[in-house]
């Protein structure tokens, strides 16, 4: 029998209707994995419990501690969370946590549990079948029938259940798993990190994303740039970025595109990655927010940020 320890943190799949909309509720405790006698589960309840849009690096930093605390005692973990940002846990989990070999899975669902036609039941059968393989040892995210690495997945939908996909790297294969854990760079997580996101437009004035990168108290930025990697060479916005990255702080360039991968295609996008500008490959916005975190926390160098996205199989 497998002893699954559950870190509830909220999130539609335990919500129950108010005056004011859904709401976080412990009533999912007492009968969501009832059908799972097989499996022994220790839940531990947040308190509060939130609605997955007001998470907060204080709540990561809380969740790793905990999880971190229970694998040796357990066989796998399973995370029941909030839709909105499930992705950027799952990512943060994958790149932060030493799973010993065990699998984490996080999963939520786009109606409460017990609502007509929800999906929660069948996403928590799928979670719980991949905590009881053997050959599952990362951060997975299970969701609408699927498992996905954690690294690389967005969530695409409100509409439907199949709310997640994984652009690159699409659904999880036990012959390739590039996302396990590697002890190799320290990854000490610190909630008082910030990140900056700016996020490119056709109609954005590039005074403001200057402005921003001029005085902005941010440990680091993350730049969604068009297609490959492309941006304006307006020059105060090339200096502003130059000036960032020489005061110590980290500019990773990524792609706005869901399937897009910044590389040193087109001529228009030379000056951005003349500028110190780190290459983001096809890191998606939620790893790279996870990435820049650890990476200020740890104080890792230029290239062991882009040693770790080789491992990831995020460089083209």
């Amino acid at each position: 029998m497998k002893k699954i320890f559950v870190l509830y943190t909220g999130g539609t799949i335990g919500m129950c209707q108010s005056e004011h909309g859904l709401q976080p509720d412990t009533q999912l405790v007492h009968t969501a994995l009832a059908p799972f006698s097989d499996c022994q589960f220790n839940w531990h309840i947040c308190q509060p419990l939130i609605d997955s849009s007001a998470v907060t690096p204080q709540n990561w930093a809380d969740w790793l501690t905990l999880v971190q605390n229970a694998l040796p005692q357990h066989d796998g973990v399973l995370i029941l969370h909030g839709t909105d940002t499930l992705a950027y846990t799952a990512a943060l989990f994958a790149l932060a946590l030493d799973t010993q070999g065990k699998p984490i899975v996080l999963t939520g669902s786009q109606k409460p549990f017990g609502s007509n036609n929800s999906d929660a039941p069948s996403n928590l059968q799928t979670a719980i079948a991949a905590l009881q393989r053997d050959d599952i040892h990362e951060v997975l995210l299970a969701f609408n029938g699927k498992l996905f690495p954690a690294i690389g997945c967005s969530k695409i939908s409100t509409e439907t259940d199949n709310g997640f996909s994984n652009a690159h790297f699409g659904e999880w294969q036990p012959e390739n798993t590039p996302h396990i854990f590697s002890g190799c760079l320290s990854r000490q997580f610190c909630a008082n990190i910030s990140v900056l996101p700016i996020y490119l437009v056709p109609a954005m004035n590039l005074t403001a994303a200057t402005h921003l990168l001029n005085t902005s108290a941010a440990d680091a930025a993350v730049l969604m740039s068009f297609g490959h990697g492309n941006a304006p060479n307006d020059a105060d916005f090339l200096a502003a970025i130059q000036r960032f990255t020489a005061s110590g702080k980290l500019v990773l360039n990524i792609s706005q595109v869901t399937q897009g991968c910044t590389a040193a295609v087109y001529a228009q996008g030379n000056a951005l990655r003349q500028s110190g500008a780190i290459h983001g490959g096809k890191c998606n916005i939620e790893t790279a927010i996870a990435l820049l975190m650890l990476a200020v926390a740890n104080q890792w160098t230029t290239n062991e940020i882009q040693q770790e996205l080789s491992r990831l199989k995020l460089l083209a």
